[in-house]
């Protein structure tokens, strides 16, 4: 397990930070992204489909789960789990055979842990107690597969 924390100070900064996943991640990932309601998820999935030319085709998919989103021959799969119940439900839509088909990025993904596959990313935001416009974001790779992304990443930072 491998980690790094990036302090934001802006959404240009969240964005900036999901442009260099945007540039690395590929067809098969998961990014699970935590944290509580206005701490930055969407503005990072925002600047990660700006590194696709795609940020004026988001839209929350709160109400329907996913959205797909395709550019040239990858598909991203932005979900947002917030109204599943369980991680049950995520599995009778079909939620796991999104993950060899696309990058997986997956709003309040901590509610379906049990439904991931033992390799992701997670990044956890939190409001700044110093700063009510920066967040901590607390990138950690889980399983081992992410582990040397994580630290290329943090050399980039």
């Amino acid at each position: 397990m491998k980690g790094f924390k990036y302090i934001s100070n802006s959404e240009n900064d969240t964005k900036k930070l999901a442009k260099l996943f945007a540039q690395i991640l590929k067809k098969g990932d998961i990014l699970i992204l935590s944290g509580e309601l206005g701490s930055g998820k969407t503005k990072f999935t925002e600047g990660f489909l700006s590194y696709f030319n795609l940020e004026n085709e988001i839209s929350s998919p709160t109400f329907t789960i996913v959205n797909e989103y395709k550019k040239d021959d990858i598909n991203i799969y932005h979900f947002d789990v917030y109204r599943l119940e369980d991680s049950s439900e995520f599995y009778e839509i079909g939620g796991e055979e999104y993950f060899d088909n696309g990058i997986c990025i997956i709003e309040w993904g901590e509610l379906i842990r049990d439904a991931l596959p033992k390799d992701y990313i997670e990044i956890d935001f939190s409001r700044s107690e110093e700063n009510e416009n920066s967040r901590i974001l607390n990138v950690l790779s889980v399983g081992n597969k992410y582990d040397k992304l994580i630290n290329e990443l943090k050399i980039k930072i």
